[in-house]
């Protein structure tokens, strides 16, 4: 007898779970629908920037794809000799990386910018691969200390269909990323 309150108690902890469950896939759904839009010129955009081409002729950005998830293509475009980087540290997943970056959305308005922070220094932030969306986890560790590249990233290894601050739902991104440092180099195991 003592057991029936307790189990009415767990089944009305389960109700709600449930019913809060629902209400986040409708969010989804209504995400879907209600940003069908931006979420085609997003995936178009990347496209366009996937396929464009430099002066010379040549593919302006390489796409990459990290081992652990070769589906998951990034494109990269660096602005410097990579030779010269060569020998340089490049980030573990859990590494902590030392880069200055500016994000943008797919209309180049900026959403997010390392520049701002100027509470610790000159505008370098602190980034470790594991706690960046995955499109920034696989540029951090594709560069070397001393890199500088623009980063484009489909929103499905962005932020996907979650909101974001001032992002929306379905947004590819473009960084410019510097790597100034790699201050905790952590090793894999």
């Amino acid at each position: 007898m003592k057991k029936f309150p307790l189990l009415l108690m767990i089944l009305g902890c389960l109700a709600v779970v449930a019913c809060n469950s629902d209400g986040d896939d409708d969010d989804s759904k209504d995400y879907w629908s209600k940003y069908r839009k931006w979420r085609e010129e997003n995936t178009e955009w990347f496209k366009v920037k996937r396929d464009s081409l430099a002066a010379d002729g040549t593919q302006y950005f390489q796409t990459v794809s990290p081992a652990w998830n070769p589906s998951a293509q990034i494109l990269i475009h660096y602005h410097n000799d990579r030779s010269l980087t060569q020998g340089n540290l490049s980030p573990y997943l859990t590494s902590t990386a030392a880069v200055r970056y500016i994000g943008r959305l797919c209309t180049g308005e900026p959403f997010d910018s390392s520049y701002l922070l100027t509470n610790n220094g000159p505008a370098i932030a602190l980034l470790s691969p594991q706690n960046s969306v995955q499109g920034m986890a696989i540029a951090l560790m594709d560069m070397r200390v001393g890199d500088t590249c623009t980063v484009v990233m489909p929103y499905e290894l962005a932020y996907g269909g979650q909101m974001k601050g001032s992002i929306l739902p379905y947004s590819a991104l473009e960084f410019e990323v510097g790597m100034v440092d790699i201050p905790y180099y952590e090793i894999p195991e």
